[in-house]
């Protein structure tokens, strides 16, 4: 036989393991040891591993593929049989080594959690896809050789008018040593003739198969068109016909075959006989039926997976939306599950998981009602009908009802609390996609809610949560494409009212929703790790520009610069600092860095070690949004700090004379308590000129707000407009 030449290497897609050739050939290698020995090739081991590879690169890029395309592997599936791999035992183990290793020789070079998912998912669709192509081609080879053997029978049944002798022993030498099932029949059905395979075929009882009538062999599962096919047959208007039948054998189970049934006829071409081949098809059928529910359901719970759970929904919602249909979801995520893992190993967290699916399935019993495992320890219950509405409350309320109760595991008792977002509406206005992204958003707004409870879909929080994910992920681009820009709010000296700095407060120019404040991305920035590349740029920034404003107006100007909690944690902080400040040609006494008071709470040695560091090289440190965190006081000593700024909430009463007499004693107390500590006190939020004027009789040392100026472009650094900015 020839070997296939191997195609040329594919051009590989971004984020594929550099050495995936050498990945495929290893597959390969692990392929052939696996199915050669029950191969009946003529071809070397190392001929049939040659002829392996190509296969295993269709399966590879069908892996990887864009547009993911099962139908692929049914070619490889055909390309087995090809080669003389027909025993099952060869398609046991190549499903065998592509559930194994596929994913791991051929899959991507680094993956999350998610993705590597989605690849397992295309690997059990590709396993079904070669299991089809497998039985497609045994079966059309089977066929071939069932053609053969008919036109042999029928050979030798016409030679029988000349010689009869030879064509008796011609056609029972066929007929008894055929491997597949040959029966004979008159046209009435009563049954003549049957070789050993089918009376093996039907349990071995002959009594059971011959002399029986073809009628009585009907099936609940007959397709509609088998007998009147059949009728057709008898009658001579068909020549043959083909089939998928079910049998009942004596013992009550079902042979499966496919079945080829062909007319008969005599010298004169009148019809004589029926003659009947079967292939046992039921060991084949069962394993079709097996990778179908492998495909389709959870490996350790059983419960319906994600792929037959999306099958269902869409069926549920997908009517038009005018019959009254309507459908509940209840989205579960169990809460601190993560802890379970990490504290008792990822046996016991199975073990969690199998009770609380057990405890689902008992919740969902209902007509109509579902329940799915999504991945991890993410569940999903689905009701349909009229009233869904009250239906999916219930449901939820039993589901947490169910969990409530402690689950005993190595040896204690754990409580498992759920946190569940439903979706509850008419069929026909939403995809499944679209249903469960929602009930997963919902599912997150319980779960900050404290968890343990259910919420139902809200249009609005959906939309806030996708315009959150979709700034999360442009983040990383924005920065690369320049969005982000730096506006900067004048410090005044309370003193003689000269501009004495500005701080530097980052936007973001975003091309659909237009400039955002750090209110909006700053959280998300933190939250993704994205706030040190950023924080490092907005330094880089602040500082150049304060280095130009020395250059321009000739004095000192300090500049202010936000730091994170994350970047107080980062270990290049101190080394990025004195990077950025000789670089630019700054002194250290001209920068401030604040930070603030709920990140310092209780912060140890190690982590003021840096601040420390930097206040020794000159750089103030500002500590940011006093008074909000509720520290001890008795830390400010403790801490590398040389100025407190004030938050707004213990000035707001003074933006209007009489100024509140509660607010002026608190400041009154701060400013004395920081000037004996020799710490400067920076006011924000001044808006009226009676605040203004209060905060500098208490001996405030330095403010902004909006009373001065509103951030702006640095030009305009100088340009107070000293007017009050509420009524």
């Amino acid at each position: 036989m020839r070997v296939p030449a191997q195609t040329a290497q594919a051009t590989q897609s971004p984020g594929l393991p550099a050495d995936l050739e050498d990945r495929i050939g290893r597959f390969a290698t692990i392929w052939s040891r696996a199915i050669f020995p029950v191969t009946a090739t003529s071809l070397t081991r190392v001929e049939f591993e040659r002829h392996l590879v190509p296969l295993a690169r269709t399966l590879s890029e069908a892996l990887h593929a864009r547009a993911f395309d099962p139908a692929v592997a049914q070619r490889v599936g055909g390309e087995l049989v090809a080669v003389h791999c027909t025993d099952p035992d060869a398609l046991a183990g190549t499903l065998g080594v592509v559930d194994s290793y596929l994913v791991l020789y051929c899959g991507p070079g680094s993956a999350g959690p998610e993705e590597t998912e989605q690849y397992r998912a295309r690997c059990a669709r590709l396993q079904h896809g070669i299991a089809a192509g497998f039985a497609r081609a045994l079966r059309e080879r089977t066929l071939r050789e069932q053609e053969a053997i008919a036109r042999s029978a029928l050979t030798a049944r016409s030679d029988a008018q000349e010689a009869l002798h030879a064509s008796e022993e011609r056609f029972r030498a066929v007929f008894e040593g055929a491997a597949v099932g040959i029966g004979i029949a008159d046209l009435e059905g009563n049954i003549l003739e049957i070789n050993d395979t089918l009376l093996k075929m039907f349990g071995g009882l002959e009594g059971h198969v011959r002399g029986r009538n073809v009628s009585e062999w009907g099936h609940p599962d007959d397709a509609p068109h088998i007998w009147r096919m059949y009728g057709e047959l008898v009658r001579g208007e068909r020549e043959h016909y083909r089939a998928e039948k079910p049998y009942y054998r004596h013992d009550g189970t079902v042979l499966w075959t496919n079945l080829t049934v062909s007319l008969l006829r005599d010298a004169e071409g009148r019809p004589q006989y029926q003659l009947a081949l079967m292939e046992d098809t039921t060991e084949r059928r069962l394993l079709n039926l097996r990778l179908r529910y492998e495909a389709t359901h959870d490996a350790l719970t059983g419960l319906p997976n994600r792929t037959l759970f999306f099958e269902r929904l869409e069926k549920a919602i997908g009517g038009p939306a005018d019959d009254g249909a309507r459908f509940g979801l209840c989205y579960l995520d169990l809460d601190g599950f993560k802890a379970v893992n990490d504290s008792l190993g990822h046996s016991a967290g199975d073990r969690l998981l199998v009770e609380v699916a057990d405890r689902l399935q008992s919740c969902a019993t209902g007509p109509g009602e579902v329940v799915a495992r999504l991945g991890g320890d993410e569940f999903v219950a689905l009701t349909t009908g009229p009233d869904t509405e009250q239906k999916v409350t219930d449901l939820a309320v039993r589901i947490l009802s169910a969990l409530a109760a402690p689950i005993r595991l190595e040896g204690r008792e754990l409580i498992v609390r759920g946190s569940i977002g439903i979706v509850e509406g008419p069929a026909g206005e939403r995809t499944p996609a679209e249903v469960l992204r929602s009930a997963d958003i919902t599912m997150y707004r319980a779960k900050a809610a404290g968890g343990n409870r259910f919420e139902f879909a809200d249009a609005e929080a959906d939309a806030r949560a996708i315009t959150r994910h979709g700034l999360t992920n442009a983040l990383p681009g924005a920065l690369e494409r320049g969005e982000f820009f730096v506006e900067y709010q004048p410090l005044v000296d309370m003193n003689d009212g000269s501009v004495y700095g500005a701080e530097a407060l980052v936007r973001w120019s975003h091309p659909q929703y237009g400039v955002l404040g750090p209110d909006r991305f700053i959280p998300l920035a933190e939250r993704t790790g994205l706030i040190v590349p950023l924080g490092r740029w907005v330094l880089e920034e602040a500082v150049r520009q304060a280095r130009n404003w020395q250059r321009e107006h000739g004095g000192p100007l300090r500049i202010n610069v936000n730091l994170s909690p994350t970047q107080l944690h980062h270990p290049g902080l101190v080394a990025d600092t004195v990077a950025v400040l000789e670089n630019s040609g700054l002194e250290p006494g001209a920068l401030c860095l604040e930070v603030t008071e709920s990140a310092l709470i209780g912060a140890d040695d190690e982590l003021l070690e840096p601040l420390r560091r930097l206040a020794a090289l000159g750089v103030d440190i500002a500590l940011d949004d006093f008074g909000t965190g509720y520290s001890n006081l008795a830390n400010l000593r403790r801490l590398p700090v040389s100025v407190l700024k004030l938050d707004r909430s213990f000035t707001q009463g003074m933006q209007q004379q009489p100024a509140d007499p509660v607010d002026v004693k608190i400041v009154e107390g701060i400013v004395a308590l920081a000037h004996s500590l020799e710490l400067a006190v920076t006011v924000e939020g001044v808006e009226t000129g009676a605040q203004a004027a209060q905060l500098r009789a208490l001996g405030c040392d330095t403010a902004q707000g909006w009373y001065y100026a509103r951030p702006g472009a640095p030009d305009r650094i100088h340009a107070l407009s000293l007017s009050d900015a509420t009524p």
